[in-house]
């Protein structure tokens, strides 16, 4: 018995430990659960994106027979017509396979940073509050489609980088080794 007391007194304690300061509790966003992200041997994670077909749909009446008029001008036989419909396809569908912020790094601190950098670019007017809600993947999805033509609500290490919220690599700063 006192061993289970102690047990959950030290489980007590380390949940104490991971608080964050923010209202709401931290847990990964959704869209990590959700979306199909892999990590690598190097412990990389990718985002996979799928962008669907975009079509069009015509629907035309093609007279098949024609109308058939007596000598006094009354109808005696109505046109026929058949219903042909027609799909085009405008952009095939796009499956992305990109580098992204891992979602043990997306914490409520890295989303207001996310949030705030968002917000002094005009992409983000909302509050900054640590969550990643529908006002936050909308400006990243609108920022990214901008800046590195990524159609996704996932962040990309690409675009958090240009967003100074993850390190350069030693290219990306010119430091040859």
């Amino acid at each position: 018995m006192q061993r289970q007391i102690i047990s959950v007194t030290l489980w007590g304690v380390m949940l104490t430990a991971c608080t964050t300061g923010y209202d709401v509790p931290y847990s990964n966003p959704p869209e990590f659960i959700a979306a199909d992200i892999e990590r690598d041997f190097y412990g990389n994670c990718y985002g996979r994106d799928v962008t669907p077909a975009l079509t069009n749909t015509e629907t035309n009446q093609l007279q098949t027979g024609p109308e058939i008029v007596g000598a006094d001008g009354t109808v005696i036989q109505q046109a026929t017509y058949q219903t042909v419909t027609n799909q085009t396809i405008l952009r095939e569908r796009r499956e992305v396979l990109f580098e992204t912020v891992c979602p043990d790094q997306m914490t409520p601190e890295f989303i207001a940073s996310l949030q705030r950098a968002l917000a002094t670019r005009g992409y983000y007017q909302a509050r900054i509050t640590g969550v990643l809600d529908a006002h936050t993947k909308s400006a990243v999805r609108l920022y990214q489609q901008q800046q590195t033509n990524i159609d996704s609500p996932l962040l990309a290490i690409q675009t958090a980088r240009i967003l100074g919220l993850v390190a350069l690599t030693p290219e990306q700063l010119g430091i040859i080794e």
